[in-house]
């Protein structure tokens, strides 16, 4: 760039040009996509740009837009062309009248671009643990060493009571399937090492995913986790993970509440009596 810090200030965010990187800030607002406000802030390498473009917007705008390279950016790696356009945190929305300035900063970026093709390594930093959300059938929990799923009593099916709670080291994971929440069925599973060419099962019967709903694994808070849990899948340094703390024993209260709805599903037949004996142990052995 001409000037280290100049800044083009859009619609929602703020690009900040550096030699070697463009920082991203984005508003706080009720008008602020959430993913955005989520996000906070992200600085793009210029070698993690494949492309940069200029085009007419909306109701008098122009979009300038950096196009990542693929394998660059593990948010981008995770959303798999599923973000609206709204949401795309590559989008500098721009008010007509500064279209010339957007092509001066659109030319003096495309001068600087250093990477073409796939990037061998993420180059975007991942969000930054620890993460959860609510999703329809359980809650989902990442500490950046490990991913559990706590199931709810009210949404989980019976297969995975069975199976209990389930926590995942991301050295047995390969990756993340997301499918985003606002399409039909949307989802978020765990891709095992152990597992793969595997078929696997329906979602809603996969103990290595939890699945959407209305209101339930909100774009802003699970891609965020996904895109978390895929950068940690594919480090290949251990120490680049976050260490993990202990975690609090359970509420007594909430254990019992568990016990009584593995009582009810035992009732009913959907747990045999050695399956109910083994979880209950296990949950009396958290108290």
């Amino acid at each position: 760039m001409s000037r280290m810090g100049d800044v083009l200030a859009g619609f929602h965010a703020a690009w900040e040009f550096e030699s070697d990187s463009v920082l991203i800030r984005f508003e706080r607002g009720i008008r602020t996509p959430k993913l955005f406000q989520a996000l906070g802030e992200r600085r793009v390498p210029l070698e993690a740009i494949a492309e940069v473009t200029l085009a007419p917007g909306k109701r008098g705008t122009v979009v300038l837009r950096a196009v990542p390279r693929p394998g660059a950016d593990p948010l981008m790696e995770a959303a798999a062309e599923q973000l609206k356009e709204g949401s795309d945190p590559y989008r500098l929305v721009l008010p007509a009248e500064q279209e010339t300035l957007a092509e001066y900063y659109a030319d003096e970026l495309r001068a600087r671009l250093t990477g073409s093709g796939p990037a061998e390594r993420f180059l975007v930093a991942a969000p930054e643990v620890p993460l959860q959300f609510k999703a329809y059938d359980g809650k989902a929990s990442f500490d950046g060493r490990s991913v559990s799923f706590r199931w709810s009593w009210t949404g989980a099916s019976s297969a995975k009571w069975k199976a209990g709670d389930q926590s995942f080291p991301v050295s047995e994971l390969s990756g993340v399937e997301w499918r985003s929440p606002e399409v039909f069925e949307g989802y978020l599973r765990l891709l095992r090492r152990d597992t793969a060419g595997d078929r696997p099962p329906q979602p809603d019967h996969d103990p290595a995913a939890v699945v959407f709903g209305l209101g339930y694994g909100p774009v802003h808070e699970s891609l965020p986790f996904a895109a978390a849990v895929l950068a940690a899948a594919r480090s290949t340094g251990a120490g680049a993970l976050a260490p993990v703390e202990a975690g609090p024993r359970r509420d007594p209260a909430d254990i019992a509440d568990r016990i009584r709805h593995l009582g009810e599903l035992h009732e009913a037949g959907l747990v045999t009596d050695e399956e109910f004996s083994a979880k209950k142990a296990e949950l009396l052995a958290e108290l």
